[in-house]
């Protein structure tokens, strides 16, 4: 693939996720989601672990913000489920150490909360696929500050940029980052031709305040 600067990285990469329809927005005929959140977007990304150049894009997306960003990264690990096959193709990127983080510990054998070795200090970054609230997100990292690691930051795909994620992040002095997000979706999708104009403020007023879209 060819390389793209940080920069570059939000716009190519919503482009590849609407390609795929690996997210969607339907601003006049909107989501219900299993919370019962009423919401123009679906996002499933995990449909882009079946399309080799989107994969290897994200990838290397990744590459480029841990080289820009963390350029001492010693390990790369996942979120189980959906941040796993990611953090696999950038620890193979970049030749690193990979291990993944379960939501809670197991129930039997050695009971590990994380698969994998983290040693005792080092420089970790986890991946994540989205981030809706960050609360799922913040316990992996958590659970790797426990273990003795050194979290770096988080990155993941994609956010929907709500205020509460950004504000728990911060809360937890985490530091996130994301390939690409929910201004630059509705951004490409705009000049796509894929929603119009009249559909901006819609959106936008869901990502504000996503408790009182469609009421």
């Amino acid at each position: 693939m060819s390389n793209y600067s940080v920069e570059q990285l939000p716009a190519v990469i919503a482009g590849n996720l609407l390609d795929i329809g690996a997210v969607a927005l339907r601003p006049n005929e909107p989501f219900t989601w299993t919370s019962g959140i009423i919401s123009p977007i679906y996002c499933d990304n995990r449909l882009t672990m079946s399309y080799p150049d989107i994969r290897d894009a994200i990838a290397e997306g990744f590459a480029t913000l841990i080289r820009t960003h963390y350029p001492d990264t010693e390990v790369i690990a996942g979120t189980a489920t959906a941040g796993i096959p990611h953090a696999a193709w950038v620890a193979q990127k970049l030749n690193l150490p990979m291990a993944y983080i379960r939501d809670k510990a197991k129930g039997h054998g050695k009971q590990n909360q994380i698969e994998g070795l983290i040693k005792d200090g080092q420089k970790v970054v986890v991946i994540e696929d989205l981030i809706s609230t960050g609360g799922s997100s913040l316990k992996a990292a958590l659970a790797v500050m426990e273990a003795g690691g050194d979290v770096q930051g988080v990155l993941a795909i994609f956010t929907y940029q709500f205020a509460l994620a950004e504000q728990a992040f911060q809360d937890e002095s985490v530091e996130l980052k994301t390939l690409s997000n929910y201004s630059a979706l509705v951004d490409e999708a705009l000049r796509r031709g894929t929603i119009n104009e009249s559909d901006v403020s819609l959106l936008q007023s869901w990502r504000e305040n996503p408790q009182a879209f469609g009421k």
